[in-house]
């Protein structure tokens, strides 16, 4: 019986087996051909690395190939050009497509031969072997199209994703971008330190150091040692809103806040009715843990929106004592105030006078009819040196550049001509 069962499962494993080679060993024939010089045991390594690493995202699959594949960094290009044409959309092809379908890519010299054969209604043959119907607005072309990994990452999810707004996507599409989102670049801008240090470029004269040295050239400073300012990572603080009308773009900025947290070291905010302070919560490593001790902490989830309130609270428990002082300050809300208007805009006006940049993400501007006309955003938005929607997957990689490229008000002319991307 044990034999049997073995017997039995040997051709599913072995069909896995072979289409895995076959996919190494075609991949290493065309970057072979295109120049790059991979051997067949390269190949078989790099068949290896994808076995033992089980990837799941066609990144994984290139850095494997990269490392596994290639000797020199002048080889780069080339193979990033025959990495596209290979496996790019891969990862979305069905589990019913044949396993046949040619992942070689097609040869440019032979394109003047398949156009001639697409206007004759002949059959082009590419440099695989395999015969493709090439008749314009054919049957046989939209075939063809369905197994295309060109035409699959066209339409792959993370595309389609992209522009999609949160409050639109399903539980499942949301799934996917929080695990897009761990792969946002955070990048916080620099900022001058107190610290010098040696470089070759430094502005300032390090006399302790130049006399030392003089000491190899018998007391003549012939080489001048120089130092210059350090620079560090600016401080970043996330303050977002997590009242009912946020609901849908709550959670995946809380799961921005917790990358930010473990990577940065941010500072991360909550409010609704009141202010939470969240940073201690979402240090933990486990993430349902992190969430559940984030939600238990704000008990005023999905409730009303106090914005001055929230925001002169942080001014004067935390902004005041040196945590929004020369920090990029990033505010997540719709601008949706129950209060008194004038509150918002005395806070953001003492919080202009603190930070060094604040950016205020709008989910509500990415509409095309949208103007800043709610009490709160209005007073609000004549401090505000960045607007942004911050919408979707798409907008939220322009906050993620407008962290980055934060600059110094005193550098801008005028407010106003800067408050938009």
């Amino acid at each position: 019986m044990g034999g049997e069962r073995i017997a039995e499962d040997l051709p599913v494993e072995r069909s896995a087996v072979d289409l895995l080679g076959g996919i190494a060993a075609r991949f290493g024939h065309a970057l072979h051909s295109a120049g790059v010089p991979v051997t067949p045991e390269r190949s078989i390594r790099f068949a290896t690395a994808v076995a033992a690493a089980d990837p799941s995202t066609s990144d994984d699959v290139y850095w494997l190939g990269r490392v596994t594949l290639l000797t020199d960094r002048e080889q780069v290009p080339v193979y990033d050009r025959v990495f596209n044409r290979i496996f790019l959309g891969f990862f979305d092809v069905p589990t019913d497509a044949p396993s046949d379908v040619s992942l070689t890519p097609p040869d440019p010299s032979r394109s003047s031969d398949q156009s001639s054969g697409s206007q004759s209604g002949q059959t082009a043959v590419d440099p695989g072997g395999h015969a493709t119907a090439s008749t314009p607005g054919s049957s046989s072309d939209e075939a063809d199209d369905e197994h295309d990994p060109n035409r699959l990452a066209a339409v792959s999810g993370t595309e389609r994703l992209a522009e999609r707004s949160f409050s639109e996507c399903t539980e499942d599409e949301l799934s996917l971008i929080r695990r897009l989102i761990d792969r946002l670049p955070f990048v916080p801008p620099p900022r001058t330190g107190r610290r010098l240090r040696r470089h070759a470029r430094g502005r300032r004269l390090d006399m302790r150091g130049t006399l030392r040295r003089s000491h190899r050239t018998a007391g003549d400073p012939v080489e001048l040692v120089r130092r210059k300012r350090t620079e560090r990572p600016r401080r970043v603080v996330l303050i977002a809103d997590v009242s009912g009308s946020m609901e849908p773009y709550a959670r995946i900025y809380l799961h921005l806040m917790r990358g930010a947290v473990l990577a940065l070291g941010t500072e991360a905010f909550v409010f609704a009715t009141r202010l939470t302070r969240l940073t201690r919560a979402l240090v933990v490593t486990d993430p349902d843990t992190a969430y559940r001790r984030a939600l238990d902490s704000a008990p005023d989830w999905a409730g009303g929106t106090r914005i001055g309130c929230a925001l002169a609270t942080f001014l004067d428990e935390h902004g005041r004592r040196g945590m929004a002082r020369g920090a990029v300050v990033v505010i997540v809300s719709d601008g949706w105030e129950v209060e008194s208007p004038e509150l918002v805009g005395t806070s953001m006006e003492r919080l202009s006078r603190l930070a060094h940049h604040v950016i205020w993400v709008n989910p509500r501007k990415a509409a095309e009819s949208y103007e800043p006309l709610v009490g709160g955003m209005a007073a609000a938005l004549p401090f505000v040196d960045t607007f942004v929607s911050g919408h979707s997957l798409r907008a939220l990689e322009e906050v993620m550049a407008a962290i980055s490229a934060a600059r110094d008000r005193s550098s801008e002319s005028t407010r106003h001509t800067r408050v938009s991307i």
